[in-house]
């Protein structure tokens, strides 16, 4: 069974980011770039169903531009056996994500796509639901633990109340939350190795996609900076302040 894993290359998580002062966007250069945390415990996810034997081979997709090689390098540092770079220069959104996901799917034949829940630049959390919509296969989110067996995936995952558990028949699309796992520590032999796998490079046009953006945007600021907080004598007078002035109660 083949598995699809995508990997997305964002700005640091320990990094600080700033906005371009025409409010464009947020200024990239000479910012440190790094897979996403949660891309990062699907391809560990990927790897330990491989080692167990459920797998037979993990796939590492990402989209963008030609730097998102050194991502997949590192997934195949953690595990991948290959890895698939779809290259372009175009602002990718959720849906020409998942539309290209779709066709690669379908081209390499894969029964399972698991890719982290959302990414931390944008946040949108759609590319999953998105890709499962336009395959028509069925989906489990925010997986905190994944077991297959007989054509099925038994995904646990994190609700308001606790824990639900899904049973869905494969092929399928999974989506993974931060408890699911620890991703392994990448090792410098297994960097090595990883130069040595195979890397395919395809063109959004050479899958038939179309990723034209459909959403503009207008413009990037940071948030108002917050005002310092205020001390006050009593409880009668913090009551009469969020009466009367913060006007909450």
């Amino acid at each position: 069974m083949k598995v699809l894993v995508a990997v997305k290359r964002v700005v640091d998580y320990n990094v600080k980011v700033r906005v371009k002062s025409d409010g464009t966007g947020m200024d990239l250069a000479g910012v440190k770039m790094s897979m996403n945390p949660f891309d990062e415990i699907a391809v560990e996810e990927a790897t330990r169903l491989r080692e167990k034997g459920v797998v037979t081979e993990v796939i590492a997709v990402s989209c963008g531009v030609t730097q998102c090689q050194e991502t997949l390098r590192t997934a195949m540092a953690i595990g991948a056996d290959r890895a698939i770079l779809v290259e372009t220069d175009v602002d990718l959104q959720p849906l020409a994500v998942a539309k290209l996901l779709k066709a690669l799917m379908v081209k390499e034949g894969a029964q399972l796509v698991i890719l982290g829940k959302q990414a931390i630049d944008d946040d949108c959390n759609q590319t999953g639901q998105m890709l499962a919509a336009l395959a028509d296969m069925p989906q489990a989110t925010f997986a905190s633990k994944v077991e297959i067996a007989d054509g099925k995936a038994s995904v646990t995952r994190e609700v308001d109340g606790g824990l639900e558990t899904l049973s869905i028949s494969l092929p399928a699309v999974i989506t993974t939350d931060l408890r699911l796992n620890e991703p392994r520590y990448v090792t410098l032999p297994n960097i090595m190795k990883a130069k040595k796998k195979q890397m395919d490079i395809f063109k959004p046009e050479d899958l038939g996609v179309d990723v034209a953006p459909r959403i503009k945007t207008l413009k990037v600021a940071e948030p108002a900076k917050r005002g310092a907080g205020v001390k006050v004598p009593d409880v009668a007078t913090l009551v009469a302040k969020l009466k009367t002035e913060a006007k909450v109660i």
